[in-house]
């Protein structure tokens, strides 16, 4: 950790919940990026813990945005400081139901027409902000404020998506794995073009466990294989350090599962499902490391 640079900015005076970690997720964002950045917030729990004008917590640039246009706003941005010669970076730092819902058509978009920016999606499995409900994103068996006996559906997979728009750069990340998130950070702002990060936020009040659990609950996400870590460079995929165990060897799923409260309805069967879906990404994942898909 000592590479992490000591400046700050992400001050002490934020709104997030106690165990916010897509507000920790943020603060290496930032000290990766570093003071020539602005921030496209969309509707989001980052809406909000930022502070009440004219005060806020955050000591870089932010512009706020409606749901749907933060990559579209990006867009705009990115194009007019590269025209006057400016290498500001513009990151758009999204919740899952701004990006894998409501917000995927301007990201499809502008990874489409190349724009030269970072899109980060902050991922904690459901629409924080309003109360917890259900998205794309939100886990099978999952419990939400709109689907109180447990999702029936499976998550979108959002990186196969942006994959298939071919970025020179993307990357999974964790909040519990502060070091690896800010050198994937450093190195897509190193390239030129769109890229992408998508980062597992775990949630102490939508997720049901307690405050100071939330990096334990990030580490048993990708000990258990249920998030991998990797990046996708030029579209050579290569697997994180600390997803290496997993890979061989991954912890059951029920270890997760069973930590957080929003998975109290899940039955054997769900349980079983979730685990193959897992068993199925990681076969996947390895063959592709190995070049043999």
């Amino acid at each position: 950790m000592s590479e992490i640079p000591k400046e700050e900015y992400l001050t002490t005076c934020t709104a997030a919940c106690a165990g916010c970690s897509s507000s920790l997720s943020l603060r290496y964002v930032l000290k990766a990026a570093g003071p020539d950045t602005v921030l496209v917030v969309p509707a989001c729990c980052t809406s909000v813990i930022q502070g009440m004008y004219p005060n806020t917590s955050f000591n870089v640039p932010v512009y706020n945005i409606a749901f749907a246009a933060a990559a579209a706003c990006a867009s705009g941005m990115s194009k007019a400081f590269r025209s006057a010669g400016k290498k500001t970076n513009v990151i758009v730092y999204a919740g899952d139901g701004g990006t894998v819902d409501i917000g995927i058509q301007a990201l499809s978009g502008a990874f489409e027409r190349g724009t030269d920016f970072l899109y980060i999606c902050y991922d904690n499995e459901a629409y924080g902000n309003t109360g917890m409900q259900r998205s794309g994103a939100t886990p099978l068996g999952a419990l939400t404020t709109t689907t109180p006996a447990g999702k029936t559906e499976t998550k979108k997979d959002l990186d196969q998506i942006v994959a298939a728009h071919n970025p020179p750069y993307m990357a999974t990340a964790c909040s519990a794995y502060p070091l690896d998130l800010y050198k994937k950070v450093k190195k897509a702002l190193s390239i030129e073009g769109p890229k992408f990060i998508h980062i597992l936020a775990p949630c102490p009040p939508g997720w049901r466990y307690n405050s100071d659990k939330t990096i334990e609950i990030g580490k048993l996400a990708v000990k258990t294989g249920s998030w991998v870590l990797y990046e996708r460079e030029y579209g050579k995929l290569t697997v994180s350090g600390p997803s290496r165990m997993a890979l061989k060897k991954p912890h059951p799923i029920e270890e997760y599962v069973r930590a957080q409260g929003r998975f109290k309805k899940a039955t054997p069967e769900i349980i079983a499902e979730l685990q193959q879906s897992i068993e199925k990404n990681l076969a996947r994942i390895k063959k592709e490391e190995e070049g043999i898909c």
